[in-house]
């Protein structure tokens, strides 16, 4: 009866696996060409010591392809030509702090949300004129760093035209622009801006690899949610939305967030 018992035991053992395993869709060893730009810590970024891609969506499109069964090769591609990358099929799944929103549903599908994101004013440690959105507005003499047609270069019009109608074309002359988020950051680290708006985690990220050199004004300045995307109608979107709710489930994504937001930050 024991050794019956005891194979019984093995036997769920060696089940269970299987069984958890046979929940998500198994994409038999497919190759999924992923895409990121490497310039948004600390979602994606090259690691300063090996120049390798490392951060919080590399490790979760990396987990998903393990959970799926598949194989991702990562590519590299600025902000402004991702979308349309991967709406011509350049790439299968991008990733780059995207957020979800009508326009660009347009054009590529988005993964459900894999985090909330809101906007934050970050300045320089020793900013004194800056208080809110509003004195910001109310100074011609200051700037805003941002880089093209992002959410922080969306949330800058919105502080520089808070009373624009429908129709009316935004006043974007304080508006500098750069090809890069971290340009933007060393443009107001060296006094060329006087404000960036980023993500709580970003927030996190440049503070911390630069202690006593930025802080935020005030609270969040917009909210909103970020997705990965996806050509219009892969049939990648049911499998990755399937494995992505598996990570939430089992706190993988928590996981993430720990060690990117704070951990990280923490052994810099």
């Amino acid at each position: 009866m024991k050794i019956l018992a005891l194979a019984a035991i093995l036997a769920a053992v060696a089940i269970a696996p299987a069984n958890a395993a046979g929940t998500l869709p198994d994409l038999k060893g497919r190759v999924i060409h992923a895409v990121t730009e490497n310039a948004y810590p600390p979602f994606n970024f090259a690691d300063p010591k090996t120049g390798q891609g490392i951060g919080w969506e590399y490790d979760a499109i990396n987990e998903i392809g393990k959970r799926l069964n598949a194989k991702i090769e990562w590519g590299l591609s600025s902000w402004d030509v991702m979308i349309q990358a991967v709406h011509d099929g350049q790439y299968d799944i991008g990733a780059d702090g995207i957020t979800i929103n009508d326009e660009r549903k347009q054009q590529i599908d988005f993964t459900d949300p894999y985090i909330n994101n809101q906007q934050y004013m970050l300045v320089r440690a020793n900013e004194n004129r800056i208080t809110d959105p509003g004195s910001f507005a109310a100074n011609t003499d200051l700037l805003i760093g941002a880089q093209s047609g992002t959410d922080g270069f969306y949330a800058a019009e919105g502080i520089l035209n808070p009373n624009l109608k429908d129709g009316d074309k935004p006043d974007d002359s304080r508006i500098k622009l750069f090809d890069t988020f971290g340009a933007s950051v060393q443009a107001l680290k060296s006094g060329d801006v006087d404000m960036v708006l980023m993500d709580k985690a970003a927030v996190s990220g440049y503070m911390g690899s630069d202690p006593n050199v930025f802080k935020t004004i005030g609270g969040a300045v917009g909210d909103n949610q970020f997705g990965f995307i996806l050509k219009k109608g892969s049939d990648l979107l049911g499998p990755v939305n399937a494995a992505l709710a598996s990570m939430k489930a089992d706190g993988f994504l928590d996981g993430l967030s720990k060690k990117w937001f704070f951990d990280y930050v923490a052994a810099k």
